[in-house]
């Protein structure tokens, strides 16, 4: 891996980055606590901003003290095991999933009701591509359009809620009355409360993004994005759901849950700040798309380090990105865009616990960092009984969520339950490995037995076949004539031993014969050539007492074909083969 040196983000950077993630949840968190809790959506949404200043000096503590990225899977690392902060990473990672591929979706829906002709599909796989170039062109160039975004979200919500007042100032309080005398949602003021809390907490996913990229931000920067993502989703989102509730009848939150702050624009401001809401809507539901990116290369490349992924992800280019992180990311979410086929209540039950578990999971980090790293040095500290609240309020709110949609939670582990199977077989990798060592030794065993045995058995026969002798007998014939007898028996026969024999009376001489077989028998080295001579006469008796004594049967012996003096018929020779 280069060492690259990049510049670090500044605070308005840094807060960007992971600001249009949580601040884009004023989009949908307050119609949605409005649902559930009715008139007293904004006490749920206070309530929520309560949990998150606990959270803010729980994240505070923990990454000042361990200032690297991560998030919960660096506070568990380093005070826990790596398989439970391995599945905080996953976690993580499926939230990110999540965030991106329904905040892409979500703004080509708004864009859809400004554009109807417009393919949300494939308008949220653009999107998807656009944010995959530019994270990897670099943190830089992601923090540039990031800034811009944020700005032009904060301008526009300001200019919502100024509108509202305004509206409410020329119109009075009559709905405020009207929605505020509803019979209450639920039966009950707590159990409204309740259920609206639970769904409230939606509005501050994302919180956790900074921490995951926590190196890439200027000395001291960390705890101040901290602070800015709580006081704006502290202010915005209780202000703008009391300001709904003063303003629009409850009766009608439901036929504009998907485009509620659209329709309070339009409502108080007319049709030019709907459609400026409709804007802000796409661009900061696509920042978020751009936190996902950002906050997911800082996770996985940690991870990487860990050896919890292979370095193969380490890779980066020349602006310091890690474009392989981001382009695996990148064919994850499409992948999931595909399996739920866009239904986002699928991917939403993803987003919901996958955040929820990751905040519990924090909060728990803080109490081991506080019981098992006493003496490390941190610039602030979080009571440990506003931790256990914290987690307390999450553990509420992770149930709530289960009892207001418990298909979503079903849909949350079939994604949840493969990550984890995946981060145990890597962490177990090794293991594994061992084990497949171990398993084909095991198989290999009696089959290695067999194939040395059958293997012995075949050379052996292989061996008895090769060995056998065969005999040429010959007149003393010419060396184009044994030649021929050379290439017959190279051709048909399987041996590695010729005798050629030759019965001779004792006047005769075989100079030439035994040059010419020395010859053949360079010539044909795989065969090895014995010259045999005889004194006597060639016939049947001869035939028989060869075969006896050279354990050679008759049918391995050759002749040439015999001319009219010759004294025998060939049947009488016991089985001798004529092969010339």
């Amino acid at each position: 891996m280069s060492n690259i040196v990049h510049k670090k983000l500044n605070e308005l950077q840094a807060t960007a980055i992971c600001g249009n993630d949580i601040s884009s949840s004023c989009l949908y968190v307050s119609a949605l606590t409005i649902v559930y809790a009715g008139q007293f959506a904004w006490i749920s949404l206070l309530i929520v901003a309560m949990v998150l200043y606990m959270f803010k000096r729980i994240y505070g503590e923990v990454v000042g003290a361990i200032p690297l990225n991560g998030g919960a899977y660096n506070v568990l690392l380093n005070t826990s095991t790596k398989r439970l902060a391995s599945i905080a990473a996953s976690l993580t990672v499926l939230s990110y999933m999540a965030t991106a591929v329904i905040s892409a979706s979500e703004g080509m829906h708004y864009l859809h009701g400004m554009a109807h002709g417009l393919n949300v599909t494939i308008a949220t796989i653009v999107v998807l591509l656009a944010f995959t170039g530019l994270a990897i062109l670099g943190i830089g160039e992601s923090a540039l359009v990031a800034v811009i975004i944020f700005i032009v979200h904060l301008i526009t919500l300001s200019l919502l809620v100024l509108s509202a007042i305004y509206y409410l100032f020329q119109n009075g309080l009559d709905i405020f009355h009207l929605n505020w005398h509803l019979p209450i949602s639920g039966g009950n003021i707590y159990k409204a409360l309740f259920f609206g809390f639970a769904a409230a907490m939606l509005g501050i996913s994302g919180f956790e993004s900074s921490a995951n990229f926590v190196e890439e931000q200027e000395h001291g920067v960390f705890p101040k994005t901290l602070r800015n993502m709580w006081a704006v989703v502290s202010f915005f989102n209780p202000v703008l759901a009391f300001l709904l509730i003063c303003i629009v009848p409850i009766a009608v939150v439901g036929e504009h849950r998907e485009s509620l702050l659209a329709f309070l624009g339009n409502t108080t401001g007319g049709t030019w700040l709907a459609y400026l809401v409709s804007i802000d809507a796409v661009l900061v539901l696509c920042g978020a798309v751009l936190t996902s990116f950002v906050g997911v290369s800082g996770l996985l490349e940690r991870i990487t380090l860990d050896r919890i992924l292979p370095n193969y992800f380490l890779k980066k280019n020349k602006r310091g990105s890690n474009y392989r992180i981001v382009i695996t990311f990148l064919i994850l979410c499409v992948s999931v865009l595909f399996v739920t086929e866009g239904d986002l209540p699928s991917l939403a039950g993803v987003y919901t616990f996958s955040f929820l578990a990751v905040m519990g999971l924090f909060g728990i980090g803080n109490l081991m960092l506080k019981y098992k790293r006493k003496k490390l040095p941190r610039p602030v500290r979080a009571k440990g009984m506003i931790v256990l609240m914290a987690i307390m309020f999450v553990s509420i709110a992770f149930y709530g969520n289960i009892r207001l949609n418990l298909e979503s939670f079903y849909t949350f582990i079939k994604y949840f339950l493969p990550a984890v199977a995946f981060v145990i077989i890597m962490l177990n990798r090794a293991f594994l490995v061992r084990f497949l060592i171990d398993i084909l030794e095991y198989l290999y065993k009696p089959l290695r037995k067999m194939v040395v045995m059958s293997n012995y058995h075949l050379n052996r026969l292989h061996t008895k076949i090769n060995s056998q002798e065969f005999v040429f007998f010959t007149k003393g014939d010419d060396v184009a004539i044994l030649n021929k007898v050379m290439q017959y028996v190279e051709d048909n026969e399987t041996t590695k031993k010729l005798k050629i024999v030759n019965v001779k009376q004792p006047e005769h001489e075989n100079e030439q014969l035994i040059h010419d077989i020395e010859v053949l028998d360079r010539a044909y080295p795989a065969i090895d050539i014995e010259f045999v001579e005889i004194i006597g006469f060639f016939g049947p008796e001869l035939i028989d007492e060869l075969s006896r004594e050279w354990g050679i049967p008759k049918n391995f012996m050759f002749i040439g074909s015999p001319g009219d003096k010759f004294s025998y018929r060939v049947s009488e020779l016991g089985g001798v083969r004529l092969i010339m």
